[in-house]
Protein backbone atom coordinates (compact mmCIF):
# COMPACT_ATOMS: atom_id res chain seq x y z
CA UNK A 1 0.00 0.00 0.00
CA UNK A 2 1.07 3.64 -0.82
CA UNK A 3 1.56 6.04 2.13
CA UNK A 4 -1.94 7.54 0.88
CA UNK A 5 -3.56 3.99 1.34
CA UNK A 6 -2.21 3.70 4.91
CA UNK A 7 -3.64 7.31 5.69
CA UNK A 8 -7.10 6.33 4.39
CA UNK A 9 -7.04 2.97 5.83
CA UNK A 10 -6.18 4.94 9.34
CA UNK A 11 -9.16 7.22 8.85
CA UNK A 12 -11.41 4.74 7.73
CA UNK A 13 -10.65 2.47 11.11
CA UNK A 14 -10.68 5.98 13.05
CA UNK A 15 -14.04 6.76 12.21
CA UNK A 16 -15.25 3.28 12.74
CA UNK A 17 -14.12 3.23 16.12
CA UNK A 18 -15.86 6.73 16.91
CA UNK A 19 -18.76 5.66 15.42
CA UNK A 20 -18.88 2.89 17.84
CA UNK A 21 -17.94 4.92 20.66
CA UNK A 22 -21.02 7.75 19.61
CA UNK A 23 -23.60 4.78 19.47
CA UNK A 24 -22.75 3.89 22.70
CA UNK A 25 -22.51 7.29 24.49
CA UNK A 26 -25.97 7.82 22.96
CA UNK A 27 -26.83 4.44 24.67
CA UNK A 28 -25.13 5.82 27.77
CA UNK A 29 -27.25 9.56 27.88
CA UNK A 30 -30.83 7.66 26.68
CA UNK A 31 -29.91 5.73 30.10
CA UNK A 32 -28.36 8.26 32.13
CA UNK A 33 -31.27 8.22 34.90
CA UNK A 34 -30.64 4.54 35.70
CA UNK A 35 -26.94 5.36 35.32
CA UNK A 36 -26.38 8.16 37.71
CA UNK A 37 -28.92 6.37 40.34
CA UNK A 38 -26.66 3.19 40.54
CA UNK A 39 -23.62 5.49 40.92
CA UNK A 40 -24.74 7.31 43.69
CA UNK A 41 -26.42 4.13 45.35
CA UNK A 42 -23.48 3.30 47.55
CA UNK A 43 -24.30 7.02 48.81
CA UNK A 44 -27.36 6.23 49.61
CA UNK A 45 -27.05 2.71 50.98
CA UNK A 46 -24.85 4.65 53.48
CA UNK A 47 -26.84 7.29 54.35
CA UNK A 48 -29.83 4.83 55.11
CA UNK A 49 -27.78 2.48 57.11
CA UNK A 50 -26.54 4.85 59.59
CA UNK A 51 -29.75 7.05 59.38
CA UNK A 52 -27.84 10.33 58.20
CA UNK A 53 -29.63 12.81 56.41
CA UNK A 54 -27.06 14.61 54.22
CA UNK A 55 -25.38 11.81 52.70
CA UNK A 56 -25.84 13.00 49.02
CA UNK A 57 -23.68 14.78 45.70
CA UNK A 58 -23.73 18.18 45.18
CA UNK A 59 -24.06 20.01 41.54
CA UNK A 60 -23.65 23.65 43.17
CA UNK A 61 -20.33 24.04 41.41
CA UNK A 62 -21.73 25.85 38.27
CA UNK A 63 -24.75 25.73 36.61
CA UNK A 64 -23.28 23.83 33.57
CA UNK A 65 -22.08 20.99 36.14
CA UNK A 66 -25.39 18.83 35.63
CA UNK A 67 -25.50 19.08 32.28
CA UNK A 68 -21.03 17.81 32.23
CA UNK A 69 -22.06 15.23 34.44
CA UNK A 70 -23.97 13.42 32.19
CA UNK A 71 -22.00 14.19 29.01
CA UNK A 72 -19.16 12.73 31.02
CA UNK A 73 -20.98 9.41 32.24
CA UNK A 74 -22.40 8.90 28.31
CA UNK A 75 -18.84 9.15 26.96
CA UNK A 76 -17.56 6.94 29.58
CA UNK A 77 -19.93 4.52 29.12
CA UNK A 78 -19.31 4.92 25.31
CA UNK A 79 -15.84 3.98 25.37
CA UNK A 80 -16.17 0.92 27.49
CA UNK A 81 -19.20 -0.74 25.34
CA UNK A 82 -17.41 -0.14 22.47
CA UNK A 83 -13.91 -1.24 23.69
CA UNK A 84 -14.51 -4.11 21.62
CA UNK A 85 -14.98 -2.20 18.38
CA UNK A 86 -12.05 0.03 18.88
CA UNK A 87 -9.72 -2.27 19.63
CA UNK A 88 -10.83 -4.28 16.74
CA UNK A 89 -10.02 -1.40 14.75
CA UNK A 90 -6.41 -1.17 15.81
CA UNK A 91 -5.39 -4.37 15.29
CA UNK A 92 -7.25 -4.65 12.39
CA UNK A 93 -5.12 -1.92 10.96
CA UNK A 94 -2.03 -3.56 12.90
CA UNK A 95 -2.57 -7.17 11.24
CA UNK A 96 -1.51 -6.67 7.36
CA UNK A 97 2.11 -5.74 8.91
CA UNK A 98 2.20 -9.25 10.97
CA UNK A 99 3.65 -12.68 9.60
CA UNK A 100 0.85 -15.47 9.91
CA UNK A 101 1.64 -17.35 12.97
CA UNK A 102 1.98 -13.23 14.61
CA UNK A 103 -1.75 -12.30 13.60
CA UNK A 104 -2.98 -15.78 15.58
CA UNK A 105 -0.85 -14.38 18.80
CA UNK A 106 -2.32 -11.14 18.21
CA UNK A 107 -5.75 -12.32 17.76
CA UNK A 108 -5.74 -14.45 20.82
CA UNK A 109 -4.45 -11.44 22.75
CA UNK A 110 -7.29 -9.64 21.62
CA UNK A 111 -10.26 -12.26 22.48
CA UNK A 112 -8.12 -12.55 26.19
CA UNK A 113 -7.89 -8.87 26.54
CA UNK A 114 -11.36 -7.41 26.16
CA UNK A 115 -13.06 -10.13 28.38
CA UNK A 116 -10.22 -8.87 31.18
CA UNK A 117 -10.84 -5.18 31.16
CA UNK A 118 -14.82 -6.45 31.31
CA UNK A 119 -13.85 -8.32 34.33
CA UNK A 120 -11.55 -5.74 36.00
CA UNK A 121 -14.25 -3.23 35.25
CA UNK A 122 -17.62 -5.45 36.57
CA UNK A 123 -15.09 -6.00 39.99
CA UNK A 124 -14.69 -2.40 40.45
CA UNK A 125 -18.26 -2.28 40.02
CA UNK A 126 -19.02 -5.15 42.70
CA UNK A 127 -16.12 -3.18 45.49
CA UNK A 128 -17.70 -0.08 44.38
CA UNK A 129 -20.04 -0.09 47.53
CA UNK A 130 -18.05 -1.42 50.01
CA UNK A 131 -15.11 1.25 49.22
CA UNK A 132 -17.37 4.04 49.50
CA UNK A 133 -19.03 2.62 52.65
CA UNK A 134 -15.74 2.28 54.02
CA UNK A 135 -14.27 5.92 53.06
CA UNK A 136 -17.30 7.60 54.46
CA UNK A 137 -17.21 5.53 57.65
CA UNK A 138 -14.24 8.35 58.67
CA UNK A 139 -16.66 10.76 58.46
CA UNK A 140 -17.86 12.36 62.06
CA UNK A 141 -21.34 12.02 63.52
CA UNK A 142 -22.26 15.38 63.58
CA UNK A 143 -21.02 16.18 60.22
CA UNK A 144 -22.69 16.36 56.71
CA UNK A 145 -21.11 14.28 53.56
CA UNK A 146 -22.32 16.35 50.57
CA UNK A 147 -19.74 15.18 47.47
CA UNK A 148 -19.04 17.08 44.51
CA UNK A 149 -20.74 15.58 41.48
CA UNK A 150 -17.86 16.00 39.35
CA UNK A 151 -15.57 15.06 42.35
CA UNK A 152 -17.16 12.01 42.74
CA UNK A 153 -17.48 11.16 39.66
CA UNK A 154 -14.16 11.00 38.85
CA UNK A 155 -13.51 8.80 41.56
CA UNK A 156 -15.95 6.18 40.47
CA UNK A 157 -15.26 6.42 37.28
CA UNK A 158 -11.36 6.26 37.14
CA UNK A 159 -12.18 3.26 39.86
CA UNK A 160 -13.08 1.40 37.13
CA UNK A 161 -11.28 2.25 34.61
CA UNK A 162 -8.33 1.42 36.72
CA UNK A 163 -9.23 -2.02 37.58
CA UNK A 164 -10.00 -2.70 34.15
CA UNK A 165 -6.33 -1.34 32.80
CA UNK A 166 -4.79 -3.60 35.58
CA UNK A 167 -6.76 -6.74 34.89
CA UNK A 168 -4.63 -6.47 31.35
CA UNK A 169 -1.29 -7.06 32.65
CA UNK A 170 -1.53 -10.50 32.68
CA UNK A 171 -1.87 -10.66 28.51
CA UNK A 172 1.31 -8.15 28.64
CA UNK A 173 3.17 -10.81 30.51
CA UNK A 174 2.43 -13.50 28.56
CA UNK A 175 3.36 -11.48 25.60
CA UNK A 176 6.62 -10.80 26.75
CA UNK A 177 7.34 -14.25 27.70
CA UNK A 178 6.61 -15.16 24.02
CA UNK A 179 8.77 -12.18 22.84
CA UNK A 180 11.45 -14.61 25.14
CA UNK A 181 12.42 -10.91 26.92
CA UNK A 182 10.81 -12.16 30.34
CA UNK A 183 11.19 -16.35 31.02
CA UNK A 184 9.08 -17.79 33.77
CA UNK A 185 12.19 -18.19 36.12
CA UNK A 186 13.02 -14.43 36.17
CA UNK A 187 9.27 -14.29 36.90
CA UNK A 188 9.14 -16.32 39.73
CA UNK A 189 12.34 -15.09 41.12
CA UNK A 190 11.04 -11.73 41.04
CA UNK A 191 7.41 -11.82 42.35
CA UNK A 192 8.57 -9.61 45.68
CA UNK A 193 9.31 -6.60 43.25
CA UNK A 194 6.50 -7.67 41.36
CA UNK A 195 4.51 -7.28 44.60
CA UNK A 196 5.93 -3.75 44.97
CA UNK A 197 5.15 -2.47 41.71
CA UNK A 198 1.59 -3.44 42.05
CA UNK A 199 1.27 -1.77 45.33
CA UNK A 200 3.15 1.65 43.79
CA UNK A 201 0.82 1.25 40.13
CA UNK A 202 -2.68 0.54 42.15
CA UNK A 203 -1.23 3.63 45.01
CA UNK A 204 -0.83 6.16 41.18
CA UNK A 205 -4.13 4.78 39.80
CA UNK A 206 -6.76 4.59 42.39
CA UNK A 207 -7.79 8.53 42.64
CA UNK A 208 -8.03 8.96 46.30
CA UNK A 209 -5.37 8.44 48.98
CA UNK A 210 -6.54 5.53 51.48
CA UNK A 211 -4.95 1.87 51.64
CA UNK A 212 -8.32 0.34 51.07
CA UNK A 213 -8.61 0.77 47.03
CA UNK A 214 -5.14 0.11 46.49
CA UNK A 215 -5.34 -2.97 48.33
CA UNK A 216 -8.81 -3.51 46.86
CA UNK A 217 -6.88 -3.71 43.32
CA UNK A 218 -3.57 -5.21 44.17
CA UNK A 219 -4.94 -8.33 45.35
CA UNK A 220 -6.42 -9.73 42.32
CA UNK A 221 -4.28 -7.95 40.41
CA UNK A 222 -1.12 -10.19 42.35
CA UNK A 223 -3.18 -12.91 42.00
CA UNK A 224 -3.49 -12.65 37.88
CA UNK A 225 0.17 -12.39 38.00
CA UNK A 226 0.72 -15.73 39.04
CA UNK A 227 -1.97 -16.97 36.88
CA UNK A 228 0.18 -14.99 34.26
CA UNK A 229 2.92 -16.71 35.41
CA UNK A 230 1.04 -20.17 35.09
CA UNK A 231 0.02 -19.81 31.50
CA UNK A 232 3.58 -18.49 30.25
CA UNK A 233 5.36 -21.49 31.63
CA UNK A 234 3.38 -23.74 29.95
CA UNK A 235 3.50 -22.01 26.19
CA UNK A 236 7.27 -21.91 27.10
CA UNK A 237 7.17 -25.67 27.69
CA UNK A 238 5.72 -26.69 24.67
CA UNK A 239 7.87 -23.90 23.06
CA UNK A 240 10.84 -25.97 24.07
CA UNK A 241 9.77 -29.11 23.04
CA UNK A 242 9.51 -27.57 19.68
CA UNK A 243 12.69 -26.26 19.44
CA UNK A 244 14.96 -29.15 18.37
CA UNK A 245 18.16 -27.74 19.72
CA UNK A 246 16.92 -28.20 23.12
CA UNK A 247 17.37 -31.97 23.59
CA UNK A 248 20.84 -32.13 23.63
CA UNK A 249 20.97 -29.06 25.87
CA UNK A 250 21.73 -31.14 29.03
CA UNK A 251 24.74 -33.50 26.85
CA UNK A 252 27.99 -32.84 27.97
CA UNK A 253 30.68 -31.01 25.74
CA UNK A 254 32.25 -35.04 25.21
CA UNK A 255 28.93 -36.63 24.81
CA UNK A 256 27.65 -37.75 21.51
CA UNK A 257 24.33 -36.65 20.64
CA UNK A 258 22.08 -39.13 19.36
CA UNK A 259 22.39 -38.48 15.79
Amino acid sequence: MSLAQHFRELRNRVLIALLGVLVCAVAGWYFYETLINWLIAPLREVRDSEGREIVNINFGASITQPFSVQLKVSMFVGIVLSSPVWIWQIWGFLMPGLKKNERRIALAYFFAGVPLFLAGAALAAWAIPRTVAILLSFTPDDAANLQDAMTYLNFILYFILAFGLAFLMPVALVGLNQLRILPVSLMIRGWRVALMVILIFAAFVTPDPSAWTMIALSIPVYILYWGAIGVSAILERRRNKRDPTNRWKDLSPDEASPL
